[in-house]
């Protein structure tokens, strides 16, 4: 019973470790980016965009420039208004992070993939595509 006293704190000190961990990785990806998706806000999307940035949405898909992609990003929200925004799934290592949404809009559903690089300790956009869900 004496040794099941001593590995307590080194158990709970590492579920702590192993937790705080995960709530890191969870906040590498800002939840603004979900709001400004969730609201159609493509000034505020823009704000977690890199200098430039692959974009595929609809007929569009290149590389753009900032000012660019959230002039897109713009006209994609005037067209479909959103009604929701979730994140799917996240994952990434130290230097890169990507995230899968789900965009439901008056005009569909859309899937929202994005790839996220760590830039002068903000996590910005270096890959944004929309592609319409065929249900």
């Amino acid at each position: 019973m004496h040794l099941y006293t001593k590995m307590i704190p080194i158990l709970l000190i590492g579920a702590m470790f192993f937790q705080g961990g995960t709530v890191k990785q969870e906040e590498v990806i800002p939840k603004e980016i979900a709001i400004a998706f969730e609201v159609g806000t493509a000034k505020e999307l823009a704000r977690f965009f890199n200098d430039n940035l692959e974009l595929a949405v609809g007929e569009k898909e290149d590389i753009y420039s900032k000012s660019q992609a959230e002039r897109i990003m713009d006209d994609f929200f005037k067209k479909h208004p959103p009604k929701s925004f979730k994140f799917i799934h996240k994952g990434g290592k130290e230097t890169a992070h990507y995230a899968i949404g789900k965009l439901v809009t008056f005009r569909g559903d859309y899937r929202v993939y994005m790839l996220l690089k760590g830039k002068k300790g903000q996590a910005l956009i270096h890959q944004l595509r929309i592609e319409h869900e065929i249900e």
